[in-house]
Formats: C-alpha cells, structure tokens, sequence
C-alpha cells in the first residue's frame, strides 16, 4: 500500500494542474475509445476534486483525469475536512435499487410481528454466509422478509436445483429453513413451475456479485452477512423512496 501511495500522490497532484476544460461526456467518449470492450461505463461525473472525474463501469466506481490519460481502479476518495469516505456515499447512491419496482411475486415471503419492516435478501442456499445471516434475520420483529433464491453456480453448482427443490415445496419457508439452517436437504421436485432461473437474471440485471444481499425499502443494497444490530439500525432508519 505505501509504495502504491507514493505512485498515486505525484500523479493525482500532477493531474491536478492540469486545466478542467472537459466535460462528463467527452471523458466517458474517451474512455471507451480506449477500452471500447473491457469495461462496460454506465456513468461519468464530476467530483469535487479538480480535473477528476468518478467512472462507474461494472458495478464498481474508479477515478480518471479529463483526457482519461490515467485511470485509477477501485480507489478511494475521501473527504479530509468533513471525514468522510465520498467514494462509499457514491457507491450506495449508485448501486441503489427501487424497491417497489423489485417483482416481489418471485421470492417467497415471510411475516414476523406485524411485518411493518420490508427487506430484501438476494441468497443462495448453499452460501455459508447466507447461513450466517439467516441466524441473524431469526432475531427481526416487525418485518417482511422477501428472499429471492439466487444459486450462484460458479460457486455452488448443486445450489440451483436446491433452489428450485425449496421453491417447489408446500412449505417455502420451513424447506429454507431446513436447508440453510437444519443442514436437511429440500425433498420436493424441482419439476413445478419456479422462479430460480428468472431471480438469476433479476440479480444479474442488477449486478448482485455475492450472497447474501440486503436491499432495503430506501433502496440501499448492502452485501455481505452483516450483524443484527446493523440489519435493525438500517431498518429502523430506512423510509421508501417517493
């Protein structure tokens, strides 16, 4: 990291002398020229940095200067006077996704207290984080849990079948459970009409690379088997999009 800092710091400043002449569109364009097939760029704005501009492209955020003569890939941005980290405030603006446009008909639903709470979880039934946070979710009061089953093959090749077994149950919920957190493997055919295919394409669409995912009713996507008390502070302090 710290030979990786002393590259970065005289290019930054270097690209910072540079006048700022360009716009969001003439960097994108030149951007592409130069990799008109590795990276598919889905925007390009302005920072508050001078001459840099913030690239999402793949579901990730990098920085370039206004020739798109350099291009620094998965960086950080910081805000030194404030402390905080823009690149994180970018990235959840970014990769957020609208709630109410999610076809919730696809997953199955569970109901906990008065299930006034909404979340979403994108997960793959044999994901040892996904079981993670499952012990997690058991704690939630006052929510609707909605789970779309996301097998990801590359990584589980029997998880799709899984799937489609769980949703071709009587009972969704009890043959999740059973799976993820009794370890006993759904019985049912996976011949009845199911989702699974279709939730794979809705979480390629929305470029969900890892299970578990949240998504909450603000539309904020947050990856990973994060703690109870992060899954109950976001759900208390999320309001829907308008």
């Amino acid at each position: 990291m710290r030979t990786l800092s002393l590259f970065l710091i005289p290019a930054m400043l270097a690209l910072l002398g540079q006048s700022a002449f360009a716009d969001e569109a003439s960097v994108k364009a030149a951007l592409q020229k130069k990799y008109p097939n590795q990276i598919q760029i889905e925007s390009v704005t302005k920072t508050p940095l001078a001459g840099i501009y913030e690239v999402y492209a793949d579901g990730q955020i990098h920085y370039t200067d206004e020739k798109a003569s350099f291009l620094f890939l998965n960086a950080t941005m910081v805000d030194t006077e404030k402390k905080t980290n823009l690149t994180e405030e970018r990235m959840s603006k970014l990769s957020a996704i609208n709630f109410d446009q999610l076809p919730l008909n696809l997953a199955f639903k569970r109901v906990k207290g008065n299930g006034s709470r909404r979340l979403v979880v994108f997960s793959d039934p044999d994901c040892p984080f996904c079981k993670r946070v499952e012990g997690d979710l058991a704690k939630l009061d006052n929510v609707t849990i909605y789970t779309f089953l996301y097998p990801i093959d590359s990584l589980h090749p029997q998880a799709r079948d899984k799937a489609k077994r769980i949703w071709c149950s009587s009972d969704r919920v009890k043959a999740w459970d059973d799976a993820l957190v009794r370890g006993v493997s759904p019985s049912a055919s996976p011949a009845c009409d199911n989702p699974v295919d279709r939730t794979v394409e809705l979480g390629n669409k929305y470029k969900v690379t890892g299970t578990p995912t949240l998504v909450f009713a603000d539309g904020t996507r947050i990856p990973g088997a994060i703690p109870f008390e992060q899954i109950e502070q976001k759900l208390a302090s999320a309001r829907p999009v308008k």
